[in-house]
């Protein structure tokens, strides 16, 4: 009878074991855009693929979550964050003043530079605002680039535009005169048919810190501290166990984490 309880003990803890960690599993929900390749791309399949999804993979792996994906539209992403619908957001988004006043941020994951686009046999000749002077300028609203390219060209005209898909299409259309985004985003755009009408021009300088921040972090709701640190802490790892360079060189033939900072 000893044996016979004992073994039931057994078997109960056992399962009471198995629902602790069950559930203690986690799953992290992470928002991201869908329409910035290299970055983050929505295939014809419905797939979410670049170098945002699979840094986030490599992050939960580390982290030892799961990890599921939800695409949601630039203009929308931090509000649908506060909302609740995920729990960080892997986009290439910029830690800025700004929206740090709104989310917090992890540290940089990547830093790369803006750049300005014009089509082949166009007459500007640089990047400052003399140069550009009186052109239209075509700009993802809600970015980065956007309020440099608002702060900067005053005599130039600012569109906005959803994501850099409809912006590209506006300049090899003839619609617009130049175009600014992230160098990668412009060279892979430039390299692929699309892109054959265009190059890239130049770079901004200087590009202000307190404009593009010190590089593209995660950002999660409002003080959920122990997330950030859970999350810079695989970030740091990622880095040091090569799975980052491993990452990276599938996508770019540089190091596109930036000078150490």
């Amino acid at each position: 009878m000893r044996i016979a309880l004992r073994i039931a003990l057994a078997a109960s803890a056992a399962l009471l074991t198995l629902g602790v960690a069950q559930a203690q599993e986690k799953t992290l929900r992470i928002g991201t855009e869908g329409a910035y390749p290299p970055f983050n791309n929505l295939t014809s399949d419905g797939q979410l693929v670049g170098f945002d999804i699979d840094i986030a993979k490599a992050l939960c792996d580390e982290m030892k979550v799961k990890c599921t994906f939800v695409a949601q539209d630039w203009d929308g992403i931090i509000p649908a964050l506060q909302a609740g619908k995920f729990d960080a957001i892997v986009a290439s988004m910029s830690i800025t003043p700004e929206r740090q006043e709104k989310v917090d941020f992890t540290h940089k994951y990547y830093n790369t530079p803006s750049a300005i686009a014009v089509p082949k046999d166009s007459p500007v000749k640089g990047v400052t605002k003399e140069d550009l002077a009186g052109k239209t300028i075509g700009v993802a609203t809600t970015t980065t680039h956007y309020n440099y390219a608002s702060k900067t060209y005053t005599d130039s005209t600012i569109k906005g535009y959803p994501s850099s898909p409809e912006e590209q299409a506006d300049l090899a259309n003839g619609r617009l005169d130049a175009i600014e985004d992230d160098i990668v985003v412009l060279q892979q755009w430039l390299d692929s048919p699309d892109g054959a009408c265009c190059k890239i021009l130049g770079q901004p300088s200087p590009q202000p810190v307190e404009i593009f921040g010190p590089g593209a972090g995660i950002a999660v709701r409002k003080g959920e501290t122990d997330l950030v640190n859970k999350l810079n802490a695989a970030i740091d790892a990622i880095r040091k166990n090569g799975k980052y360079k491993e990452i990276n060189d599938k996508y770019f033939k540089f190091d596109v984490y930036g000078a150490e900072s």
